[in-house]
């Protein structure tokens, strides 16, 4: 997530041309191509259809899953210019009720979801269907995923040889030497030109704004009147710019673990704010560990989990476990559970058994899985190439520098980490965008539904807070004293009971609930 952007004067201008002004080229009003060119494509897309038929792979496919494609304009500017292919994928409702099988339920439409990233495919969404947790929604709605455009089948995009990707074991100091920064300078800016040169001039149209359009474009392609949508995280932003472009077509909206919408925070202040957060997160880890010391042994407090922590980074700097494992991939490993805490007890027992003198568990859990490697390296050039053309990013590395140094020295877990994963904006060879501002007026939109956890950090909670002072309607259920990012379909039953009310009643509490946390994890000494 992200970077320094300003709402201007013109991004003012913009909005109200792309929401207001008339289609027929009045003398004096305000044309945005942009907003013409998605309503020829809602034309084309709604008269075509999708053609839904079976997947390529579905002999290995569970659940009836169908698979189609949609084309969308490459610019929306220029509709009748070249097209692309967004790859879509459907489970028709089973109108079964799950509690009574005998009963059949109304179809309600479509819905469709997107998880987030940027970069993260939807594809397989509507296999959910298949879990206990998703059967009422199921039974209600045509679940129907896809890959937005860069992703996967969808165009996809990329930056650099996919063999090269995972490169070898990565040193990732917390306080990087000024060699080190100029090594990194060096890799952000080689990064930044392979994204041009395999992307070429299609490059600057994969962006947040295009990516709502195309939401339009699916809506309209699936029959659908109004849009039934759930986002996920970086889904939420652009569902969020959905609602602010096209607010009269919007039917229900759930954001999960929304992001801070505010264009001054899109994308780099975003991320100075995550890594903020991941500090407290990897503090969280750490004295559930230590609560733990019985079944792990790396302390009873968290300054002595952070030691032998540190001490692991250590010897994995003086020998990479497995030839593969470094500080770096232990690093990630550690992040990935400041994300999820399902991923606590086997991290924790990695990191035991190989402070105990067996790396393998290690081994296991962090090497680069290479044959993922073309997947990984597209939703990083998605990623990359979505933040860095939807807002203007510092220029000068030394404001990068100055404020995350500064950042540092009191969350020194993932800071520079996040640096060295959004620096190829500083350098980026495309157009930036203004972010438009995400605000709708009362009565514009249909109430609608955000869900979040108090210490998620991936999303830190105050972009939810955000989120729903620009949606007039928008009601927060929060998940309390937890951090876990994405709610919906998990196991807190309070938080699935307001999705579930919302999606198949259209029902929701006052502008505010809560639900207890989930339960923490169990630990385990095997990982």
């Amino acid at each position: 997530m992200r970077a320094v952007a300003l709402y201007t004067a013109a991004g003012a201008l913009l909005l109200s041309a792309l929401t207001a002004a008339p289609a027929d080229g009045t003398p004096g009003t305000p044309v945005d191509p942009e907003a013409g060119g998605t309503a020829v494509a809602v034309a084309r897309a709604a008269a075509r259809g999708v053609g839904f038929g079976d997947c390529a792979d579905a002999r290995d496919m569970p659940g009836g899953m169908q698979c189609g494609t949609v084309r969308v304009p490459l610019d929306y500017a220029r509709p009748g210019g070249e097209q692309i292919e967004l790859a879509v994928s459907r489970v028709r409702a089973t109108r079964r009720d799950p509690h009574n099988s005998k009963r059949k339920v109304p179809r309600q439409g479509a819905l469709l979801h997107n998880p987030g990233g940027p970069g993260a495919s939807g594809f397989h969404f509507p296999l959910v269907g298949l879990l206990p947790e998703w059967k009422r929604i199921a039974a209600a709605y045509d679940l129907v995923g896809y890959s937005p455009r860069g992703v996967g089948a969808s165009a996809p995009l990329s930056c650099q040889d996919p063999a090269r990707f995972f490169g070898g074991p990565a040193q990732a100091p917390t306080h990087p030497s000024a060699a080190y920064k100029r090594e990194r300078v060096a890799r952000a800016k080689a990064y930044a030109r392979g994204c041009a040169r395999r992307s070429g001039s299609a490059l600057r149209h994969y962006h947040s704004l295009n990516n709502a359009r195309d939401l339009e474009v699916l809506r309209a392609a699936l029959g659908e009147r109004r849009l039934t949508f759930m986002g996920s995280s970086y889904g939420t932003y652009f569902g969020a710019l959905y609602a602010t472009l096209f607010p009269s077509r919007v039917r229900r909206m759930v954001f999960d673990s929304p992001v801070n919408p505010d264009p001054a925070r899109v994308w780099y202040r975003n991320n100075l704010a995550q890594s903020a957060a991941f500090e407290g997160r990897w503090s969280d880890l750490k004295e559930w560990i230590a609560e733990h010391h019985d079944v792990y042994g790396l302390g009873s407090t968290a300054h002595e989990v952070q030691r032998g922590y540190d001490r692991a980074r250590a010897m994995l700097a003086a020998e990479p476990a497995g030839g593969e494992v470094g500080p770096g991939q232990l690093q990630g490993l550690f992040l990935q559970a400041g994300y999820y805490d399902d991923y606590w007890p086997a991290r924790a027992a990695a990191l035991s058994a190989y402070l105990r003198g067996d790396p393998q568990p290690l081994v296991d859990l962090a090497a680069p899985q290479r044959e993922t490697a073309v997947e990984a390296e597209n939703a990083s050039a998605v990623y990359t190439a979505v933040e860095c053309n939807d807002a203007p990013w510092p220029t000068d590395w030394a404001v990068w520098d100055r404020d995350n140094t500064r950042l540092a020295r009191v969350a020194p877990f993932e800071t520079w980490d996040n640096v060295w994963m959004n620096l190829p904006c500083a350098y980026w060879p495309a157009p930036r965008r203004q972010p438009l501002d995400v605000r709708t007026g009362p009565g514009e939109l249909p109430p609608t539904l955000v869900v979040a956890a108090e210490r998620d950090a991936a999303a830190p909670y105050e972009g939810a807070l955000e989120l729903q002072r620009r949606l007039p309607g928008a009601v927060l259920v929060t998940e309390r004293d937890a951090g876990t990012h994405g709610l919906v379909g998990g196991p807190n039953a309070c938080v699935n009971g307001y999705v579930d009310a919302y999606l198949l009643e259209g029902r929701l509490p006052g502008r505010r609930a809560a639900c207890a946390p989930r339960p923490e994890p169990e630990p385990s000494a095997a990982p």
